[in-house]
């Protein structure tokens, strides 16, 4: 569904100084820096050690690492094998067993989605591809209005059935494909923060692919400073700064990935109602959350609403949100009443 991005102040800090910073041992309370590639995406971490901590960094690398990798097999549509891919070829009316992992994502997924009367929809997968954003490629740009609105027509959340023992899945339509991009990534933040509080680590940053969870502090009892970039294309700038002590955050936006034909810009973000990328005027939103699976979800659903009923609909639910909305040559900034305690001070 989407690609997000999000500047964080702790990585520019330290991007220049990573390599430098791994070689020191925890007993130097240095912080740990561990990083790589996963779900078609780059992740971070963050670790600030206390003292007493005992932290095998090599051990911790390889635990994280076989999480991500456990994950993305499950939750992937580029991998053939996975829970998704597999159910995605099955015809309609055909059970489908999933992992206990994906179930609990897809439900979540579904309560979202119903939350948001459909602005959120994981079976958009078909409409995605058909756009040239998912792991198929579109031979033209723009596709025929018949051909979308024959798909749209025929996905929908109400169009999938889930049962939970033993997990698994039935679609009522040929069309429903799931792509889970727009929360597996927020769900495999949340599953590294828990390796890391296995192993008794209490100051952590975790990011994959924008999606930040933080937890304690970072050096000498501070907060967490992460800067929301700002939506220009033709640079990296930090638009709005936040302080986070334990908290989960996710952007969506449609300033990095899209396309233009005929001088009309094409986001990656669909309208899962209409099977058209969005055009409104909202250029960014980010939410605050308890996990950060929730966040990523609600983020995305936020973007299709738009600034007015994504704003609306944020305050009627008490969710932290902060939009950044195209005005003119510049922007507008947002935000719901819930979000205001994470501003920086």
């Amino acid at each position: 569904m989407k690609r997000r991005l999000a500047v964080l102040f702790v990585l520019i800090a330290v991007a220049g100084s990573i390599f430098y910073l791994n070689k020191f041992s925890t007993t130097d309370n240095h912080p740990i820096l561990i990083s790589g590639n996963t779900m078609g995406t780059s992740y971070h971490l963050k670790i600030v050690p206390t003292p007493d901590s005992l932290i095998d960094r090599q051990q911790l690398n390889a635990q994280i690492t076989a999480r991500l990798d456990d994950i993305d097999h499950k939750m992937s549509t580029y991998k053939t094998d996975s829970d998704l891919s597999r159910f995605n070829r099955q015809s309609a009316g055909n059970w489908v067993n999933i992992s206990s992992e994906t179930y609990f994502v897809i439900q979540a997924g579904q309560k979202i989605s119903q939350l948001s009367d459909g602005a959120f929809d994981i079976t958009v997968g078909k409409l995605v591809n058909l756009w040239g954003f998912g792991p198929t490629i579109n031979a033209t740009l723009v596709p025929d209005p018949a051909t979308i609105q024959q798909l749209q027509s025929n996905i929908g959340y109400q169009k999938l059935e889930l049962q939970e023992q033993p997990p698994a899945l039935l679609k009522h339509s040929e069309q429903v494909y799931i792509d889970l991009s727009a929360i597996a990534k927020g769900y495999a933040v949340d599953a590294v923060t828990l390796v890391l509080e296995q192993n008794n680590i209490d100051n952590y940053m975790v990011e994959i692919g924008g999606e930040i969870r933080t937890h304690g502090h970072k050096n000498v009892n501070q907060p967490w400073i992460i800067g929301v970039e700002s939506p220009v294309t033709t640079e990296r700038a930090v638009q709005k700064v936040l302080h986070l002590g334990t908290a989960a955050m996710a952007t969506s936006g449609d300033y990095r990935n899209y396309f233009e034909h005929e001088g009309k810009r094409f986001s990656h973000t669909i309208d899962p109602r209409n099977g058209y990328p969005i055009g409104h005027k909202l250029a960014s939103v980010t939410v605050i959350a308890d996990s950060c699976m929730e966040a990523d979800a609600l983020a995305t659903a936020l973007m299709v609403l738009g600034p007015e009923r994504g704003m609306q609909f944020a305050e009627d639910n008490t969710i932290a949100a902060f939009m950044i909305i195209k005005q003119g040559n510049g922007f507008a900034e947002r935000q719901s009443h819930a979000f205001a305690p994470f501003f920086q001070r």
